[in-house]
């Protein structure tokens, strides 16, 4: 066996063509973690239902944005400089949750190469059962089902790690650095939208993304700022308020010069290159926004990497962490 320690990089993952834009979205509804629709036994067809509805846009929007998710490139991207930042007692892998590579396409290959110690790391910085919680789920049903059994230790969470804060400081400071006067503008962190019931059940991830944000502020004191929520999708009440309601706000206030930050995603993906760059761009523009901007995604950003390397080491030294 190899003394060396697998890292798996859990991530939502994404269509890697139009064609199958509908069978990932089928993954997706048909997760109980993420969405409950009605009884358990009724989810897939009910999932069906839903994903003949949707399919047509949603396929319209990847079309778009290139034809497909770039989001499997991307982790394989930050998985590279992981390995390359880590050192030659580590090997890197990624785990998709919705579309491939799924969790035992990544098992299957670390297996191959005899390794039994695995750190699995979410690339969702802030925890919610809906994201994280489902990734893990999938991961630890996929190493039961296996006939090798693997050490796991995990990072779920690192909302709050420094190296993560700075790494968005940088990039909201180069885009900043952009407008003829930073005084005038209005800085936007657009989270991920969840349905309230989910916080009202325990579920850290408003805590979580309002603590990212009381730190990035505590270095960017001098700059107005707003939270609001994206991605909504069905009639439950969702966190509040939308980032659609929130830019009515800052136009109706006469503010025309917006720097939008994504928060809760570390790679561009259909939220940032779409929903951000396209929809909520042609709603500023309607209202009067003159200058409508979006920080540039973490990516593989140096820091970042930097911010990966730590928490990997951190649960490796000390796997109580995990």
């Amino acid at each position: 066996m190899s003394e060396k320690t697998a890292v798996i990089l859990l991530q939502m993952g994404g269509p890697d063509s139009l064609e199958s834009v509908g069978p990932f979205l089928y993954n997706l509804f048909s997760d109980r973690d993420i969405i409950k629709i009605g009884p358990a036994f009724l989810q897939p067809f009910i999932a069906k239902r839903i994903v003949k509805k949707r399919a047509p846009k949603s396929a319209d929007n990847y079309r778009q944005i290139g034809g497909k998710s770039p989001l499997r490139e991307l982790t394989e991207q930050q998985a590279e400089a992981l390995e390359a930042s880590l050192g030659d007692s580590y090997r890197c892998f990624v785990a998709m949750r919705y579309w491939h590579p799924f969790a035992p396409e990544a098992l299957a290959a670390i297996e191959k190469e005899g390794i039994r110690r695995i750190i699995a790391v979410s690339l969702y910085p802030h925890y919610s059962r809906a994201t994280s919680g489902s990734s893990f789920n999938d991961l630890e049903r996929s190493l039961k089902a296996r006939p090798m059994k693997f050490e796991l230790l995990s990072v779920r969470q690192f909302f709050d790690q420094p190296l993560y804060i700075n790494a968005l400081v940088e990039k909201i400071e180069q885009s900043l650095a952009a407008f003829a006067d930073r005084s005038t503008v209005q800085l936007f962190f657009s989270a991920h939208s969840l349905p309230q019931s989910f916080i009202a059940d325990g579920d850290p991830y408003l805590d979580h993304i309002q603590a990212t944000v009381r730190l990035i502020m505590a270095q960017l004191g001098d700059v107005s700022h707003h939270l609001a929520f994206q991605s909504r999708a069905g009639p439950v009440k969702w966190l509040e308020p939308s980032t659609g309601d929130k830019l009515k706000e800052i136009a109706a206030a006469g503010h025309t010069d917006v720097l939008m930050v994504p928060l809760s995603f570390v790679s561009d993906h259909i939220e940032t290159l779409h929903e951000i760059d396209i929809e909520y761009r042609e709603v500023a523009e309607h209202l009067g926004i003159t200058t409508f901007r979006r920080m540039e995604s973490l990516n593989s950003s140096p820091l970042f990497i930097q911010c990966l390397t730590e928490l990997v080491r951190g649960v490796s030294i000390n796997p109580a962490k995990s």
